[in-house]
């Protein structure tokens, strides 16, 4: 029978040993965060309320020893000396009440405290308060005191809604809990035990008195010094707490999506109100306009961080339509704002240098044929004024030529994610806005490309650098770098170059204050307006549009996007800009006219291209032709004795470049006409006759009215001579003839032709082509 009770004893105290170790919760508290936005510094910059409709920001760090010291004076003078439960001040309880006939102090210790705010403080009753002591030994022996003072600090009620000392902190005061005064942090001390005295009109001098007795007991015990207890006892009571700020509500939501807590950002306080007031008033006037919505970010090329997010235009409309979007993270037609990676990627694979001219002329592409922004060309432009202007035309023949699905590969690799489609799927067009991107990537990439020009990158093997804007976010993306810093140095300067007339030239001299690489961008149906440029420190990108997709005749970059990109550039100051990256860069001769490698009769100049180029295409322009001793005209055997033939090298552009080259240069000498009785050269291109359309077999459908009317064709054409007169004929079937101006228009049927041009000197040009019928269209 002993034995028996002895064993079940033991059980007893067993099952009780286990119920004692396993009766506190885990977690203790289950509460939700607000979700919290932190600046760089630890400023708060935005906040919003806990799913339980609570303020409760987490915990920053340790609690602040003022505050420590104050709540201990005030609550629990022996926290450190008990486990948790302090017989001396549960018998003063009793004993007051017993004197009082009613509940004065109810003798719990911090540690009680906390087990009561864990289970919601659930009525006062004896076996309430037997389950809190229990709850408070077994919460001792598995957390440490610190731990303790930070769960009351965190779940502490501070009046209203405001959970927490971290709340309290920032929505009475302004500030962090560890940067508060004594006067601030005994109010703090004293609140929880009566939280509704905080509002005003509600028995504020009371609340008054129960801190200053707090700070007098301070200083008596040496805490405070007499001058600090004057001091601190002038500070007034605090009014109704303050809202929190919305300084960048749109990132809050991105970034809370899936996290809780506190969110501690790379975020520049100044900066970021800065840009908020920027895009918020320049939006406000975009409006009238009907282009409701902005976006910017500012990015800090020192170290890839992230100091301002504006993620749409407005705040205080925050939950209308569109305004609730964060733009700064959708995927929108990126424009014209690739063309600088392709230039970059060009020089350093040895394409192209930054004075080769590329063609500007009408141009087609199985069925695509670009323009340029302002529908005129140019012949021919050397690559940097291509970039520098934004011409289409150049950088569609830049794209054929470099390969569509390896500028892709390289967008890829340099972080670009919203490309989903196969390379054929985007065809030329990538370069023209026909992907899509967001203006976070494309900001980066943009800082990125001033990070490579002023580094010591080698490409293959320096990682694309990820931007910062979360403390652990990683520093380096996966793939590494595809051109050097020569090849990016050499982008930003075709960049500092960016002009165009009319509406972006106010823009141009605006940067001539400082030296900034910029570039705007406007996508197809004017429903994207992009402006992203650096100072050297700050690279800045903006987006403009309305994220319903509708688009405006105003919404460019140049005109919506460019005015906030130099606002903001300027607030944030003049800045150094990277040195000439010398090691990655080297000097090459090639013809002045041209770009190109030097052959015999062209004057050279000296150009920088990459370290890594392997340029090595030799002048096509300049020919070796035969003049009449008086030099006015041109000769051949045929019609001249070698002897009296005056030879000179001449620089020549095939014929519809030099038609379109000449209006625009007028240092551009024609070659002279050919004298009677002599033969033009033969051979590709050296003939005066060249077709600007159709183009050589293209494929093209004439549209059908709503009276079922066929448009015609209008046929384009142009000679070397302007007073050559030019003989139409189709299919071998003569149909007219045209001078100076040449252009025939023509109703064809559908299916394959064939169109030939005869000059008067018996010269000529054929074209063959295909009208598709309409159910093949």
């Amino acid at each position: 029978m002993t034995r028996r009770r002895v064993a079940a004893a033991g059980a007893i105290l067993a099952s009780g040993a286990w119920w004692f170790y396993a009766c506190l919760p885990r977690p203790l508290f289950d509460a939700p965060w607000s979700p919290v936005l932190l600046g760089k510094d630890g400023e708060l910059l935005d906040a919003r309320l806990a799913a339980d409709g609570q303020w409760r920001f987490p915990p920053s760090g340790p609690p602040a020893p003022k505050l420590v010291d104050a709540l201990l004076h005030f609550e629990d003078k022996r926290f450190h000396r008990h486990r948790g439960v302090d017989p001396l001040a549960l018998v003063r309880a009793a004993g007051q009440r017993l004197r009082a006939g009613r509940v004065k102090s109810g003798g719990s210790t911090l540690t009680m405290q906390v087990i009561r705010l864990s289970r919601k403080n659930r009525p006062r009753t004896i076996r309430e308060k037997l389950v809190e002591i229990v709850l408070a030994l077994r919460l001792e022996l598995s957390a440490t005191k610190g731990e303790i003072l930070g769960l009351y600090f965190a779940h502490a009620p501070y009046g209203g809604n405001i959970v927490g000392v971290e709340t309290a902190g920032w929505r009475y005061f302004g500030r962090p809990p560890e940067r508060l005064s004594w006067a601030e942090s005994a109010l703090l001390a004293v609140l929880p035990n009566s939280p509704a005295l905080v509002h005003p009109g509600r028995r504020r001098e009371e609340l008054r008195e129960k801190r200053d007795r707090l700070l007098a007991s301070l200083a008596d015990s040496g805490r405070l010094t007499p001058l600090e207890l004057r001091l601190a006892a002038l500070e007034p009571l605090p009014e109704e707490p303050r809202a929190p700020p919305r300084e960048a509500p749109h990132l809050l939501d991105t970034l809370a999506a899936g996290r809780a807590g506190a969110l501690r950002t790379t975020i520049d306080g100044a900066i970021q109100r800065s840009a908020v007031s920027i895009v918020e008033r320049r939006s406000a006037a975009l409006a009238n306009l009907g282009i409701r919505n902005a976006a910017a970010i500012v990015v800090d090329n020192q170290d890839g961080s992230v100091v301002a997010y504006v993620g749409n235009s407005r705040r205080d409309a925050f939950r209308e339509s569109g305004y609730a979007v964060d733009v700064a993270r959708r995927p929108r037609s990126t424009g014209s704002l690739l063309k600088p990676f392709l230039y970059a990627a060009a020089l350093e694979s040895g394409e192209l240098t930054p004075a080769t001219l590329i063609p500007d002329v009408p141009t087609q592409y199985a069925g695509f044929a670009p323009e340029n922004y302002d529908r005129a060309y140019r012949g021919a432009v050397p690559a940097r004024e291509a970039l520098a202007r934004s011409l289409n035309v150049p950088a569609v023949r830049m794209l054929h030529a470099h390969g569509v699905a390896r500028f892709q590969a390289s967008l890829k690799a340099a972080g670009m994610t919203t490309l989903w489609r196969e390379a054929d799927g985007y065809g030329l067009a990538l370069i023209l806005g026909g992907a899509e991107g967001t203006l976070w990537e494309l900001t980066r990439m943009y800082a990125g490309l001033v990070w490579v020009a002023g580094h010591d990158a080698v490409p293959g093997r320096t990682r694309h650098r990820a931007l910062k804007l979360l403390r652990g976010d990683p520093e380096v993306l996966e793939r590494p770098i595809e051109f050097g810093p020569g090849s990016a140095w050499l982008t930003l300067q075709a960049l500092m170059e960016v002009s165009r007339p009319d509406e972006e030239a106010h823009w141009r001299n605006f940067s001539s204050s400082q030296r900034v690489a910029w570039k705007t961008g406007t996508s197809l149906g004017h429903r994207d307006g992009w402006a992203v440029g650096s100072n050297g420190r700050y690279t800045v990108g903006v987006w403009t549009g309305n994220a319903t997709g509708e688009g405006r005749p105003e919404l460019t970059g140049g005109g919506a996007a460019a005015p906030i990109l130099f606002e903001l550039l300027g607030r944030l100051g003049r800045a150094g800009w990277p040195k000439a990256p010398e090691w990655d860069l080297k000097p090459l001769e090639v013809c002045a006219e041209d770009g190109y490698l030097p052959v015999a009769g062209c004057r050279t100049v000296r150009v920088r291209v990459p370290y890594a180029s392997r340029f090595e295409a030799a002048s096509p322009h300049f020919r070796r032709i035969h003049l009449e001793a008086s030099g006015k005209k041109r000769v051949d055997d045929s019609c001249e004795r070698p002897g009296a033939m005056v030879h000179r090298d001449w620089f020549v552009l095939p014929p519809a470049q030099e038609a379109y080259y000449r209006r625009r240069s007028p240092d551009y000498r024609p070659l002279p006409p050919l004298r009677e009785g002599c033969r033009e050269p033969e051979g590709r291109e050296r003939g005066p006759i060249a077709f600007l359309y159709p183009h050589e077999r293209g494929r093209m459908y004439i549209p059908v009215d709503l009276g079922e009317k066929r448009s015609a064709i209008v046929f384009e054409a142009v000679h070397r001579r302007p007073e050559a007169v030019l003989h139409w004929h189709v299919d071998n079937e003569y149909r007219g003839k045209t001078e100076s101006f040449h252009q025939l228009t023509l109703d064809l049927p559908a299916g394959e032709h064939r169109v030939t041009l005869v000059d008067e000197l018996g010269n000529s040009a054929s074209r063959r082509f295909t009208i598709l019928a309409k159910d093949e269209s």
